[in-house]
């Protein structure tokens, strides 16, 4: 009987391990936050190995375990503001006017990194084309279960009545909460659809850290589009078109000087983890993420967020 009970254990282990980085996938779509998405999946598997006894059908495993973590999350979401980036709270700053106090860490949507879709290609595909950063930001304009309707149905592609069941309701009534939600969404962003876009552009990746590293400001202005958008986390600081871009790198203490990028991925764009020399080593200071279009970079994300680099399984400080 022990033999039994051990096996089945095993099982369920097994089992529950290969859904958590679809589920760490889903989770950080509903909370905009790669920290708090780890926190929901972690709690999501304690949950349902205290409860396994009440699963009576193996088979049911997986949307029994999305039910958990769909709880969590709208749990998680009750009353605080949404997350967002730094465009959906201002205007445009000048570039001599100073980045200003940084905000707490629950105001951001943050980077997700690509390797975390797993091995499955279809769930690689998936993340492509649904976890682009400014599309998280426009989930976070629906209510909590308005975002698991249409998380659940037009990206990880579920039937009308397995969401039902989840989310114990009606199929019309699924139905009527997916139609408000595409209509806030394109409301909201118009311009927001996933689209996972060809490749990765890894060549013009190189090239934006090689004249990173070199401090070459014309090289690196090159490289945006003429209208291009400059973010930086967690401050609300932001910058719209390449010429202000300049202005900024060259009038700024916080430009690209003594850096290092090691190149990365991130909400299936190119990415580079960003460290500065202080004290004989280089230190962590934050995740840029290269949204591109036709050869271009079209939006410039960059996170000053050292806390992040362990998400990506990145070290704090190089030599």
């Amino acid at each position: 009987m022990n033999t039994i009970t051990s096996l089945a254990e095993s099982s369920l282990e097994h089992e529950l391990a290969r859904l958590r980085q679809p589920l760490l996938g889903y989770c950080y779509r509903m909370l905009g936050s790669v920290l708090e998405a780890e926190d929901a999946v972690q709690e999501t598997m304690m949950r349902a190995w205290r409860s396994s006894a009440r699963l009576g059908d193996p088979a049911g495993l997986r949307p029994w375990v999305y039910r958990i973590a769909t709880n969590v999350c709208i749990d998680a979401t009750t009353d605080r503001r949404r997350r967002a980036l730094p465009m959906d709270l201002g205007a445009a700053a000048d570039p001599g006017s100073g980045m200003g106090a940084a905000l707490p860490e629950s105001t951001w949507v943050q980077p997700f990194p690509s390797a975390s879709a797993g091995d499955d290609p279809s769930e690689r595909a998936v993340s492509r084309e649904s976890v682009r950063l400014a599309f998280v930001a426009a989930l976070q304009y629906l209510l909590p279960r308005q975002r698991a309707v249409l998380i659940l149905r037009d990206v990880l592609c579920w039937k009308a009545a397995e969401v039902a069941e989840l989310l114990d309701t009606s199929v019309d009534a699924v139905n009527s909460t997916l139609r408000r939600a595409r209509a806030t969404l394109v409301q909201v962003h118009p311009s927001v659809v996933p689209d996972a876009g060809g490749p990765i552009d890894t060549g013009l990746l190189e090239r934006f850290v090689a004249a990173f590293e070199r401090f070459d400001i014309d090289a690196v202005v090159s490289m945006l589009r003429h209208d291009a958008v400059i973010d930086m986390p967690p401050v609300s600081f932001w910058l719209h078109g390449r010429e202000q871009f300049r202005r900024w790198l060259t009038e700024s203490d916080g430009g690209c000087r003594r850096k290092r990028l090691v190149p990365i991925e991130a909400n299936g764009c190119p990415a580079a983890a960003v460290y500065r020399e202080h004290e004989e080593r280089l230190r962590a200071v934050g995740i840029q993420v290269l949204e591109c279009s036709n050869g271009e970079i079209v939006q410039l994300h960059t996170f000053l967020q050292p806390e992040l680099f362990r998400v990506f399984g990145l070290p704090d400080t190089l030599d």
